[in-house]
């Protein structure tokens, strides 16, 4: 179990992968970024003077994505930088922070593919993650700045989580957030509370919270999200659910070569015609995100989800929040992976079928076809 001061969600370092006895051993994973698996990074530190010791990480790597049944603003094929970016970080003494800068690309399931240049300027910037982090004590600490959000069993980038797309529920969440987050680990449990900006609106009306139980390789945990206030301001990384809440339920079963993570969530938007919602809707979703790690650097993960949405197609008054009131997805990705040392290549093979949708807003030329199959190929370095 990661720990929650670093981390979007409660998912579990990778334990390391069988057969690789060859290799000398790593050092012990930064918590930050926070990789679930299977991928691994191993920490490079050393002695910067007046700033003590600083580590320094970073990850070079491309993709190549083919779609099938593609929207009208999208391709059937892309050829795209997928990261190029450095992780500076001192994780000693009560004054610490962490600095994540350069270029990134975040495809997701469902979704049009977006050119990195695009996503670095519509998203998050060149520096998407930085923070300061204030430790007055052992089990006690304060971060300020641009944090990974707590909500959700998925992180933001593709090399820190198990498949190279995010998902459908993924979709849903906010992934950074301005603010400031306080954490405490008591025992078994680390809670964690933070005030910030929701859906990097820039506007500082959102509490966000999640708890945590764990004991060996399982660990239990509920997050909580809501926006206080309210604002008509949209952009890419600010849309319509930036005026709603969240909740998730996540079980982390974390040993040996296997990780194994269930998990709940349920969002709502409700009525709010100051902001333009005539009338509310909520999604509520489940998903299963398994790895198993075989011998000399192999793995494979495999991700499950359903999700749905209320309203119906005839109500055109009720926001969107999927391809359509009342609409309903599942996915499956199944993604193998190669990691030798530094370098890695990884494949995602994954299928979108979509039921109950509004006619335009789906997938195809004309937004009408329920299916969508995506293969995405990524390769590159985490040094």
């Amino acid at each position: 179990m990661m720990q929650i001061a670093f981390a979007q969600n409660p998912s579990p370092s990778q334990p390391a992968a069988a057969g690789q006895n060859a290799n000398p051993p790593a050092p012990t994973p930064l918590t930050t970024p926070a990789i679930t698996g299977p991928l691994q990074a191993r920490p490079n530190t050393f002695d910067a003077g007046p700033l003590g010791k600083l580590t320094v990480n970073g990850i070079l790597d491309g993709l190549g994505i083919w779609t099938g049944n593609y929207v009208a603003s999208d391709d059937s094929t892309h050829a795209a930088l997928g990261n190029a970016q450095v992780f500076i970080q001192r994780t000693e003494s009560w004054f610490q922070f962490y600095l994540q800068v350069g270029a990134y690309n975040i495809p997701a399931l469902g979704v049009p593919f977006l050119a990195t240049d695009e996503t670095v300027n519509d998203l998050y910037g060149p520096v998407p993650v930085a923070f300061l982090k204030l430790q007055p004590a052992k089990n006690t600490s304060f971060l300020i700045g641009a944090l990974p959000t707590l909500m959700g069993a998925e992180y933001t980038f593709t090399f820190q989580n198990m498949n190279v797309q995010r998902g459908l529920l993924w979709n849903q969440e906010n992934a950074v957030n301005h603010g400031i987050q306080v954490n405490q680990t008591i025992g078994k449990f680390t809670a964690a509370l933070s005030w910030n900006d929701g859906y990097y609106s820039n506007r500082y009306s959102w509490m966000n919270g999640s708890l945590t139980y764990s004991n060996g390789p399982h660990s239990l945990t509920f997050v909580a999200m809501g926006n206080l206030g309210q604002t008509k301001f949209r952009t890419l990384a600010t849309p319509v659910q930036n005026n709603g809440s969240m909740y998730a339920v996540i079980y982390t079963y974390n040993k040996g070569s296997w990780i194994v993570q269930p998990y709940y969530q349920y969002g709502s938007v409700p009525r709010n015609p100051q902001v333009g919602i005539v009338k509310g809707n909520t999604t509520q979703g489940g998903a299963i995100l398994v790895n198993h790690t075989f011998p000399h650097g192999f793995s494979l993960p495999v991700r499950w989800e359903y999700i749905t949405s209320t309203g119906d197609a005839s109500e055109p008054e009720v926001v969107n929040l999927m391809y359509g009131p009342g609409s309903k997805g599942t996915s499956i990705t199944v993604t193998p992976t190669f990691q030798h040392w530094r370098f890695f290549v990884r494949g995602d093979i994954s299928y979108v079928h979509l039921s109950d949708i509004t006619p335009g807003l789906a997938f195809g030329q004309g937004g009408n076809l329920q299916s969508q199959p995506r293969a995405v190929a990524e390769f590159g370095f985490l040094f």
